[in-house]
């Protein structure tokens, strides 16, 4: 099952349900079966003619573009304006509550060395803040493994550099993900492992952004976030990974929240 495949059948599931139609009713529309049908929302390939009956029946646009979105544009950090609208949207609610905030934070351990989207300070130094921020999920091991060893190593070197005598008594993890179709589906189908690594509540890391910061323990979480500020204090804009199975996604993919950023004047 491609990563494609499922992404496509993420959006087709959500158009559908949003319309509030039935699978016999779509699969009558598109003039395929309906087994065939549920097996294409739940990430079979199926021919570009297929799709594109789909999108017709569902009054979509059907594009193929094949393109690196992260790539398009200026160089330098702007290239990957998705990433950056995050951390700059995270940074901007943590300073509103007077949390000392830095992005793209260098640091060692030992042999260890590496950088992290967002790091967070209290103002007592007693609690940590660790941000890592994904617009997609290309090599599930690959994420474990770097976020596995940032929690492990980069309390104890923010504590050195700030010179917290004992580390941290409070540090709270935190994988903040594009609330996207393409991430949706990666998600929904290693949910397991998400779950395993990231086993706890948000709870402390919404704390973090109200202005509230836990006074002991150590969390690992996962949440959707939508980068795009809509003006609305009623938009919502995180999700929690106990909602990931009943969620509609805010966009389809990478280049759709890049799009829509730069739309809201963002990127």
């Amino acid at each position: 099952m491609s990563q494609l495949a499922a992404h496509i059948g993420v959006v087709i599931s959500d158009a559908r349900t949003s319309r509030h139609w039935t699978l016999r009713e779509l699969a009558d529309q598109a003039g395929i079966s309906v087994s065939f049908l549920h097996s294409i929302e739940h990430g079979k390939k199926a021919s570009l003619e297929t799709y594109a009956a789909i999108a017709d029946a569902l009054d979509l646009q059907l594009i193929l573009d094949l393109f690196d979105p992260r790539k398009r544009g200026r160089a330098g950090p702007a290239a990957d304006p998705v990433h950056a609208a995050m951390g700059t949207s995270e940074a901007s609610q943590l300073a509103a509550v007077g949390v000392h905030v830095a992005l793209d934070e260098p640091y060692q351990h030992y042999q260890f060395a590496g950088r992290a989207d967002l790091v967070a300070s209290s103002a007592d130094l007693t609690a940590l803040l660790h941000i890592e921020n994904r617009t997609r999920f290309p090599n599930i091991g690959e994420t474990f493994g770097s976020y596995n060893a940032k929690r492990r190593y980069l309390p104890a070197a923010i504590a050195e550099r700030l010179g917290v005598r004992g580390g941290f008594a409070s540090v709270t993890n935190v994988v903040v993900a594009l609330w996207s179709s393409e991430v949706l589906a990666e998600v929904r189908r290693h949910e397991a492992s998400f779950r395993a690594v990231r086993p706890d509540s948000p709870k402390d890391f919404l704390g973090w952004l109200g202005g509230t910061t836990p006074a002991s323990g150590v969390t690992s979480s996962f949440v959707l976030f939508d980068p795009v500020d809509r003006g609305r204090s009623d938009r919502r804009r995180v999700v929690p990974l106990d909602e990931i199975r009943s969620v509609r996604p805010r966009f389809a993919g990478y280049a759709d929240a890049a799009e829509a950023l730069r739309w809201s004047g963002q990127a």
